[in-house]
């Protein structure tokens, strides 16, 4: 498959170089050219607005930096994460280099050369050599990218590799998130939507013996160090798998099974403890302290102090209550999750009772 890809970007690559030979050939027509009507005045007013606009962006995006860089993520949760950021990394610092580069000529020769009717303008009809360059190396730098993005791609998605992964199957409906584990088998039942009845809310088929002891939850717990492979499947419309401080990101579809596997590696306490999660802990609740102060004066009830937690959320806008469609994720010790799995009732114990 990534053999394909990149033959398919190199393609790509040759009808990109084809199409700038067309954008020469209509280079060459020539222009009748128009009447400048901007008088000496209007010219020094734009051309001291970009000026000013140039400083204005470099400003804000600084300022920006400044008072929200804590609402980032933190470092990566999962062990592939490390490669999702670095892809981010890259591709970010090209973008904010070329911008700054860019924006930079763009402002500066728009004000030192404004429109000056004693200056005579030295026009060039076309330069082929100046549109290669700055058509050849964009196009060069994005195929590198792509590339670079489809051997990380294919890396993260090989989930089929034998490493006896858990399987657990994350199952999307409107507006909330179930959760389905194998067992003593680690091997899911068969389900399927048709079967859904009133406690079996997953559709499970009763006569697969690999369904009596799958465990239904509605909070999703991860042993750290051990690779997790989730099969996902949607009730009704096309949802999404969000798990951002893992870099984890499936869509859910309707009528079909996707999957995305990734090995945790910070449990929660430990995430917790870190200064990122702390401080934007302590934010969070002085913000929310004031707004209780604001509730108690209404005979209202306070909010209660936040506490991280790693959330399943949905990254589909699937309706009226998205935005609440979320599932909370401890990630434990091995003997953690053991023994809170041990807890949790088979299918078949659900369906004795």
């Amino acid at each position: 498959m990534t053999v394909f890809l990149v033959i398919l970007v190199i393609l790509l690559f040759g009808v990109a170089v084809w199409q700038m030979n067309r954008i020469f050939q209509l280079a060459r027509i020539k222009s009748t050219g128009f009447e400048d009507i901007a008088t000496a005045k209007d010219n020094n007013e734009q051309g001291y607005l970009m000026i000013a606009f140039l400083i204005f962006i470099y400003v804000i995006t600084g300022v920006s930096f400044y008072l929200w860089s804590g609402t980032l993520l933190p470092e990566a949760a999962s062990e592939h994460g490390g490669e999702i950021d670095n892809l981010m990394l890259i591709t970010m610092i090209l973008i904010f280099v070329v911008g700054i580069f860019t924006q930079a000529l763009l402002h500066y020769f728009a004000f030192v050369y404004r429109g000056n009717k004693p200056r005579k303008a030295l026009f060039y009809a076309d330069n082929d050599k100046l549109e290669f360059i700055w058509t050849i190396i964009p196009v060069i730098t994005l195929a590198g990218l792509i590339i670079y993005g489809l051997f990380t791609w294919t890396d993260i998605m090989n989930v089929d590799r034998d490493d006896d992964p858990l399987i657990i199957e994350l199952y999307a409906k409107q507006f909330a998130w179930d959760a389905r584990y194998g067992g003593n088998d680690n091997t899911l039942g068969e389900a399927n939507v048709r079967l859904i009845e009133g406690i079996n809310i997953l559709g499970l088929d009763p006569a697969d013996p690999n369904a009596q002891d799958d465990k239904i939850v509605k909070e999703l717990h991860l042993p750290v160090g051990r690779r997790v492979l989730f099969k996902i499947r949607s009730q009704d419309v096309l949802h999404s798998v969000y798990m951002p401080h893992f870099r984890a990101q499936m869509n859910s579809v309707p009528g079909m099974i996707t999957q995305f596997a990734f090995t945790p590696t910070i449990t929660t306490e430990e995430m917790r403890q870190t200064d990122h999660i702390q401080k934007k802990v302590k934010n969070i609740n002085e913000i929310r302290a004031e707004k209780s102060k604001e509730l108690a004066a209404k005979g209202e009830e306070p909010l209660d102090p936040y506490e991280f937690d790693y959330l399943l959320l949905c990254n589909k806008i699937c309706g009226v209550s998205h935005y609440n469609m979320q599932m909370k994720i401890i990630v434990e010790s091995e003997e953690d999750y053991n023994a809170w799995l041990a807890e949790q009732p088979t299918f078949a114990e659900q369906l004795k009772r």
